[in-house]
């Protein structure tokens, strides 16, 4: 069980300042930067909220809001601690509403047997306070990516299916109680991939007398990734499907690459949105599948459905930074909760971390932001002094990750890879409060820093390559780090995140 002293506070943070991209005057920028990947949206009134998969990452499923689509602030999580059926890959949530309560279905590993399905949660609210109700879809090895259609009163779930079986992927549809907790009747197929090249994430909108079922084609993750969004037709929600012939209707481009995954929303002038993910070419290692959105728009009468990319020019500030100023700890920070067990406390300006970890974790504790650049700046001061390595990281798991910090007299950049934990340089340490930085510069080229009082920066050791930083599903994470036995503890000034 997590023992955060003080949970993630509600704070209303502009998401904005997590970040700044480098936008030319045709850019097209995301609209929640950085890694929020299988985006789920829902208007109430006129305010939106999104959230996405945190994959390994705590508090899961994050949740942003915004009152034109563009600008957002993070909110909350939707659970800060993870439903007791659960073990991990927090993957694809879907909003709905039923009268007053906010429903979200969402897929996740479950203890008993590792395998991936669908749960459901509710509360009173988009952004926090839900109530799991555990598993509401156990089908076959796997049942993921569910979506609720509401047909004429009557509701129904759809999902993808046999993902891991020796057979072609399905979208599978039942009946949904009207309290959105139970299925009924018998499963019905959707569509079926006979081309066996990957198919899920689906959407379904009606329009006139048409059915229109929206799903993502390929491989949705990773540097090898294919995604593509294809749509079908039918007069009847269980179909028989007519695939569209100029398919896909949205795919990549010269800045952006494996589109997909999304629901749709309306606008406030009349018009439908498509929130959805994608890479950015140049920095997709850092910034993961980040939410983008596009614009729905029909070819004539009776016509198929065109999907394009909305323009976001949207300028943002170039830093996040935490003072900890305030008793709670930031609702930006995240954790693996799969191999560390933080304990943070904040007194008077000075973040205490320290905690446990498992007996595979050779990085130790890393409390950290999601990067929104493969070019970066990363800074903090450490107070105290004690046999614990405490300072700067960059972690894309347990196993990979990289850093600098001060361990008794001694500054050190180190390395975990390769199931080693490697000292990559090490020097005496100046008296007194130490800072350090870490840079990160396209390649994934890292440069470490320290400096004593007003000295100016120094740099410790030559530079870095980590080749093996990207994980399949989520991109890494900078912050803090701790690595020492939980009596003890790291004490923290600030923390800066500045993107070059």
């Amino acid at each position: 069980m997590l023992r955060i002293k003080h949970y993630c506070s509600f704070l209303l943070f502009a998401v904005s300042a997590l970040i700044c991209q480098k936008m030319s005057a045709q850019a097209t920028e995301p609209v929640i930067p950085g890694d929020f990947a299988d985006p789920s949206v829902i208007k109430v009134d006129s305010v939106y909220y999104a959230t996405g998969t945190s994959s390994e990452w705590a508090p899961h499923f994050p949740v942003f809001k915004s009152s034109d689509l563009k600008t957002w602030r993070q909110t909350g999580y939707v659970f800060d601690k993870s439903p007791e059926w659960t073990v991990g890959s927090f993957w694809a949530p879907e909003y709905y509403k039923i009268g007053q309560t906010y429903y979200l279905y969402y897929t996740a590993r479950r203890k008993s047997d590792n395998r991936s399905y669908i749960g459901v949660a509710t509360s009173q609210y988009p952004d926090h306070g839900f109530t799991d109700h555990g598993v509401l879809i156990e089908h076959g090895k796997e049942a993921i990516d569910a979506f609720v259609f509401n047909d004429n009163g009557q509701l129904y779930i759809t999902f993808k299916a046999y993902g891991l079986d020796d057979r072609p992927i399905e979208l599978l549809g039942s009946r949904l109680s009207a309290d959105g907790l139970k299925t009924e009747g018998e499963l019905f197929s959707l569509l079926k991939d006979s081309s066996r090249i990957g198919m899920e994430g689906q959407s379904i909108l009606k329009k006139d007398n048409y059915y229109y079922l929206f799903y993502s084609v390929g491989n949705c993750c990773g540097q090898d990734c294919s995604y593509a969004v294809h749509v079908a037709r039918a007069t009847s929600l269980k179909g028989p499907y007519q695939l569209y012939s100029s398919n896909p209707i949205l795919h990549e481009n010269d800045s952006w690459k494996c589109m997909g995954h999304g629901t749709f929303v309306p606008g406030d002038k009349g018009e439908t949105y498509y929130l959805h993910h994608g890479y950015n070419r140049k920095s997709n290692v850092f910034t993961g599948r980040e939410a983008m959105l596009s614009a729905l728009t029909w070819q004539g009468k009776d016509g198929w459905p065109a999907l394009k990319i909305a323009s976001n020019n949207m300028a943002v500030p170039s830093e996040l930074r935490d003072d900890f100023n305030t008793t709670a700890l930031s609702n930006f920070w995240q954790w693996d909760f799969r191999h560390a067990d933080p304990s943070v406390k904040i007194h008077k300006g000075t973040l205490h971390l320290s905690g446990t970890t498992t007996s595979d974790n050779l990085t130790g504790i890393a409390l950290t932001v999601r990067p929104t650049s493969d070019s970066f700046e990363i800074t903090t001061s450490v107070i105290n002094r004690n046999k614990a390595l405490k300072g700067l990281v960059v972690y894309g798991d347990a196993g990979v990750a990289i850093g600098v910090g001060v361990q008794g007299d001694s500054i050190k950049v180190w390395k975990v890879d390769n199931n080693r934990h490697l000292i990559l340089h090490a020097i005496k340490a100046p008296s007194g409060i130490t800072s350090l930085k870490l840079a990160m510069s396209e390649g994934r080229v890292s440069k470490f820093f320290y400096q004593a009082g007003q000295a100016s920066w120094k740099q410790v050791g030559s530079a870095e390559e980590i080749k093996s930083l990207p994980q399949w599903d989520r991109s890494p994470r900078l912050g803090l780090h701790y690595k020492g036995n939980e009596q003890d503890s790291a004490e923290f000034s600030y923390f800066s995140l500045r993107n070059l």
